[in-house]
């Protein structure tokens, strides 16, 4: 891999940069894989430093990431896409130094208290899922990409996490300016030059120039200067970029010190972690820590009020009760209300339907709560997003798949299972749900997604 000279030289003085150092472990064409647990569904899958979850190689050595306590470096990488539980949302595929999120709202935000969190950039969703295992069930996440065809990845990410105090909203930054002083938190992986992704993505070398990270600097300040009056007073805004260069990181954090006269939030952590703490953030130099090139910093709003007014247009229409009876059969109802859309009935959690109503009418919403279902005749269509929920009644019955039937499912073929009675079941592998079956007189109907499917062979 060569590394452009202009660039090389864009770094020297930057705190942490070793210029042979760097060059050398960007030629060694190192790859690395890293996962996070979902907490809501399984450890299971690292089992004696092991993880487990591969057919072909069913015992990967494991080694923790210290920074995030359900986060895993995997000594080679698998087939997720042939892994039933990659496809249950047990875990995500995430670049390790990105995992530092964790530190950053641990250490700024009491998250045993309910908090109204913005990701801002959130698409594909590692951040949001990482942020929705960490926060209380009585929190709200509202996950946002500006991107709609981004915005429909992020909705699939969300559904296989499994929550219901989520929102996937489609919109500009500026658009969260009307709800002034509402956000604990706002979290902003911003758009960048992508420099510290050129050894997993070489070909984004191509795309770098001093003139585009002066572009990205100057729209990050724009993002950035939009959402801030959504931010509460003492609320923390957690800033990050995969890229090197100061323009986007060292100086942004000094712009929203000086313009926006936010508060620098320091973050305490093993110095044996390799991270570099430099102009207010910190570093993740690739010779210096297991990951990719990373910058995050915590900025606290020091002006603004604590607490927000904001009207709610309109209200939802909630589920009749007849609905209500008819869901009862498939769901656990409690602390869940019921909004029915057309036919189509959503569960959203108590303590935050006025959250989401407010959100419905202020945001382009692409996804909200968890979708139970369709009433049709009287009778529920379970929705594959009610699968992966915690929702599901234990009532309903369950079909466990080996390993063969599950990949058959996930490829939306045909199933042939022995001694199974009729109607709509879950099917699952190793205790986890996959999604929906209905069993006819002659037939099985295969309810996975059409657009999730697997299409390659193992």
């Amino acid at each position: 891999m060569k590394l452009p000279a202009t660039f090389i030289s864009s770094l020297e003085g930057l705190e942490g940069f070793d210029q042979d150092a760097f060059e050398k472990v960007h030629a060694s064409g190192d790859q690395i894989t890293s996962i996070r647990i979902n907490p809501l569904k399984s450890s299971s899958i690292i089992n004696e430093d092991c993880f487990t979850g591969d057919p072909v190689h069913p015992s990967i050595g494991v080694k923790p990431i210290p920074w995030c306590g359900w986060g895993y470096y995997l000594e080679i990488r698998p087939s997720f896409t042939f892994d039933p539980l990659f496809h249950a949302g047990c875990y995500y595929v995430q670049e390790a130094s990105s995992m530092f999120l964790e530190q950053a709202l641990l250490q700024t935000s009491d998250l045993t208290k309910p908090l109204k969190v913005l990701d801002l950039a959130a698409a594909p969703g590692g951040k949001s899922t990482h942020i929705q295992s960490l926060i209380s069930k009585d929190s709200l996440l509202v996950s946002n990409d500006v991107i709609r065809s981004r915005g429909n990845i992020l909705k699939e990410n969300i559904i296989k996490w499994g929550c219901s105090n989520v929102m996937v909203t489609n919109n500009d930054p500026r658009d969260f300016a009307k709800l002034e002083n509402y956000f604990d938190v706002i979290v902003v992986d911003a758009p960048c030059s992508g420099s510290g992704l050129f050894r997993r993505e070489p070909a984004a070398i191509e795309e770098w120039s001093l003139n585009n990270v002066q572009l990205c600097n100057q729209r990050q300040q724009r993002i950035i200067a939009n959402v801030w009056p959504a931010l509460k007073k003492d609320g923390v805004l957690v800033y990050s970029t995969c890229s090197y260069s100061s323009e986007e990181n060292e100086e942004i954090i000094s712009w929203m010190a000086g313009q926006l006269s936010g508060e620098i939030c320091h973050l305490t952590f093993d110095t044996d972690w390799g991270i570099v703490p430099s102009g207010g953030g910190y570093r993740f130099w690739p010779d210096k820590v297991k990951g990719e090139g990373f910058f995050m910093a915590c900025i606290r709003k020091k002006d603004g009020d604590k607490e927000s007014i904001h009207k709610i247009k309109s209200k939802p229409l909630f589920a009749t009760r007849n609905d209500e009876m008819i869901i009862k059969n498939w769901a656990d109802t409690s602390a869940s209300d019921f909004i029915k859309y057309k036919n189509t009935v959503y569960s959203w959690p108590s303590d935050l339907v006025n959250d989401f109503s407010l959100l419905l009418s202020n945001l382009g919403v692409i996804y909200s709560g968890t979708i139970i279902g369709e009433i049709v005749r009287e009778k529920l269509v379970p929705d594959h997003a009610f699968a992966l929920s915690s929702q599901v009644s234990k009532l309903i019955e369950s079909k466990a798949l080996n390993y063969g039937q599950a990949i058959n499912y996930l490829k939306k073929n045909d199933l042939h299972l022995e001694n199974s009675s009729k109607g709509w079941q879950l099917v699952s592998f190793n205790g986890h749900a996959l999604g929906w079956i209905n069993v006819l007189n002659n037939r099985i109907n295969n309810y996975y997604p059409k657009h999730s499917r697997i299409l390659k062979d193992l």
